[in-house]
């Protein structure tokens, strides 16, 4: 009789696929608790320590590390006859095994390296990696999810080949993740945050999505690994409260809109459309005058973007987003009250999506990453950076300019570069009054910029989130009438830039730091 090998830690569907296993006539071979779920539901099962004659030892650390093991799954059924035949070996076919829950346990946080360590799985990987290897002869199966199919194949004649190249290529996917979230964890877990010689992700697929940037590209979301000491920051543990399914576009322009959203200070909005911020505003007053401040500083562009807010919102809120007749695809904020998912609740096309709890005061899991052709680019997150404020020009900022220039320096970290924002001192907070990305040169965002502010541009401040190479986009900017800019400064002609603003009566600050966002 052909023998399966069962030694699984997600026991799901377990029994009634070794029921079918055995209708079909193969003998049951299993460890531990799967040997004691088997013979509870009252089938027939050979201890692994009973074909081996060796018992298990260490704990359960060495139970499946045998010759009459691996020899069964890794013998070639034609050469190795023979030698299986002198020592004993017989053959495994199924080999169904999942792996010791690392990743479950630890995703609870707080977990002590001893009590990771003790749950990182040695003898099912090597079984897993022994029948994928030897899969022109052995089936293995490692999800619960491929029981149903996998069973039909045998009653129906056994697995083809092809049938065992596929489960291998998935065998072997599943402990290239399950070692890349151990090494991930032990990463964090020991301090080591540097860049290592060798790297591995350990992705999981979140969603497929319809398609890419365009119908012609296929898609899918695949979220990182990890729990707690991961960050609270994953787009992978968003809550769609309604709403058709985000698509791949939603998903990096949400990206876009709550990481600027999070860079300001007070109850905030953004409005994000292609991965740029077109308003954005503060408001002491709440988020109701953050949102029609936000959206009135760019109306047009808005149209069919995504508003992101840093506070929980509530139905008020809700009654200025409908009141606005503005079509948005995503609405996304750390919380929604009741009465404002009732009054969503009838834009049944409407997306509305809640960022997972600690989201205020989490941190990016891991590192930002961008795929090149052949490889990745590998940086640290843009967060944090000193901010110095040293003053170069004649005349200082006054305190409401000072409050804007800030405002102003959050929102441009979010815009593409070559990146300009312009902000107005509401009375109440701050407002975008234009924002100029993207360009090939500073000075037409400059232009851009000026172009796009809905509000007088005299009195406005600006924002560049790179020094200004020549004095032309600060000169277009004095033409128009700012009056204040913040940039962090260190071109060779900072001299001629800061002459130009002082010829202006503009008020400068240097801030030291750069933030390009390509």
């Amino acid at each position: 009789m052909p023998h399966a090998l069962l030694s699984v830690s997600d026991k799901t569907g377990l029994v009634p696929f070794a029921r079918r296993l055995v209708d079909a006539g193969f003998t049951l071979l299993s460890t531990g608790g799967t040997a004691r779920a088997l013979t509870e539901a009252g089938l027939a099962v050979t201890p692994v320590e009973a074909f081996t004659g060796a018992p298990e030892m260490m704990d359960g650390r060495v139970k499946t590390l045998h010759p009459k093991v691996h020899g069964g799954i890794l013998g070639d059924r034609a050469a190795h006859a023979d030698e299986a035949a002198a020592n004993g070996v017989e053959w495994i076919d199924v080999v169904v095994v999942n792996l010791y829950p690392f990743e479950q346990v630890t995703e609870r946080g707080g977990v002590a390296l001893a009590e990771a360590v003790e749950n990182i799985d040695i003898g099912g990987p090597t079984m897993i990696r022994s029948a994928a290897k030897n899969h022109r002869h052995v089936a293995v199966v490692v999800d619960p999810a491929d029981y149903d199919r996998v069973a039909e194949l045998i009653a129906s004649g056994g697995l083809d080949e092809e049938a065992r190249r596929a489960l291998a290529l998935r065998a072997f996917r599943h402990t290239a993740r399950y070692d890349a979230v151990i090494s991930a964890w032990l990463a964090r877990a020991t301090g080591d945050d540097g860049f290592p010689d060798e790297a591995a992700l350990g992705l999981r697929k979140v969603q497929a999505l319809r398609y890419g940037e365009n119908p012609h590209q296929q898609a899918a979301f695949y979220g990182d690994a990890g729990g707690p000491e991961a960050g609270a920051r994953s787009l992978a543990r968003l809550r769609q409260h309604q709403g058709k399914e985000l698509s791949f576009n939603n998903l990096a322009d949400l990206d876009a809109a709550v990481r600027a959203v999070f860079e300001l200070d007070g109850p905030g909005a953004v409005v994000v459309k292609h991965h740029n911020p077109c308003g954005a505003a503060v408001s002491r007053a709440g988020l109701v005058a953050a949102f029609e401040q936000a959206l009135a500083g760019d109306p047009v562009s808005a149209y069919g973007g995504i508003v992101a807010f840093n506070q929980p919102i509530g139905g008020e809120v809700v009654r200025a987003i409908k009141s606005s007749k503005t079509f948005f695809e995503v609405i996304v904020a750390p919380g929604f009250d009741d009465v404002a998912l009732e009054r969503l609740a009838s834009r049944e096309n409407l997306r509305v999506v809640s960022l997972p709890a600690g989201w205020a005061d989490g941190r990016p899991p891991g590192r930002d990453a961008r795929r090149v052709q052949g490889g990745w680019l590998f940086q640290d997150w843009d967060l944090g950076a000193p901010v110095a404020w040293n003053v170069v020009t004649k005349r200082a900022p006054t305190e409401g300019e000072a409050a804007t220039l800030r405002f102003a320096w959050a929102l441009c970290r979010s815009v593409k570069s070559n990146a300009i924002a312009l902000a107005v001192d509401t009375g109440e907070g701050a407002a975008a009054n234009g924002v100029g990305a993207g360009q090939t040169n500073r000075v037409d965002s400059v232009r851009i910029a000026v172009s796009r502010a809905t509000k007088p541009v005299p009195g406005s401040v600006l924002a560049s989130d790179a020094f200004f190479p020549f004095a032309d986009g600060l000169q277009v900017a004095a033409e128009a009438g700012v009056k204040a800019v913040i940039q962090p400064g260190g071109s060779i002609r900072d001299e001629e830039v800061i002459a130009a603003a002082d010829a202006a009566g503009m008020a400068m600050v240097f801030t030291g730091a750069r933030h390009f966002r390509h």
